[in-house]
């Protein structure tokens, strides 16, 4: 599946689950992510309990459900890196401004996930 074409005409709310070391579970509001190559897509994240989670387990999860009728995506994800260097965060933001308010001053992080499986928002066919 085409995450980028997909993403690009989707309009609807993401959901990115995380989880702690112990399993404890998380789950926040975010923008749709920006799409790196087929296998990658990248999340701007604030110094907050999702990308606290993400570093004490890599494993995520984001729902995107779209406005239309019931249709979207389950991504299943693993974190492969994470970018620090505030002038390439910056650089994203300003790329995807819909991805992080720009007065926000909060320390940002352009965190990139593996997409390890795709699957329908509803029933069990994985794309």
């Amino acid at each position: 599946m085409d995450l980028g074409k997909y993403f690009a005409k989707a309009n609807g709310t993401g959901i990115l689950a995380t989880a702690d070391e112990e399993g404890n579970v998380d789950l926040a509001i975010y923008a749709k992510p920006v799409v790196v190559d087929r296998n990658t897509i990248a999340f701007v994240m604030r110094e907050r309990l999702s990308h606290q989670n993400i570093e004490d387990n890599p494993k995520a999860a984001y729902m995107f459900i779209e406005k239309a009728g019931g249709k979207g995506l389950r991504l299943y994800l693993a974190m492969e890196r994470e970018e620090t260097n505030s002038s390439i965060v910056n650089k994203i933001i300003a790329e995807h401004p819909e991805i992080c308010p720009a007065q926000d001053e909060a320390n940002k992080y352009l965190v990139l996930f593996k997409v390890e499986k795709i699957r329908e928002l509803v029933g069990e066919k994985t794309l």
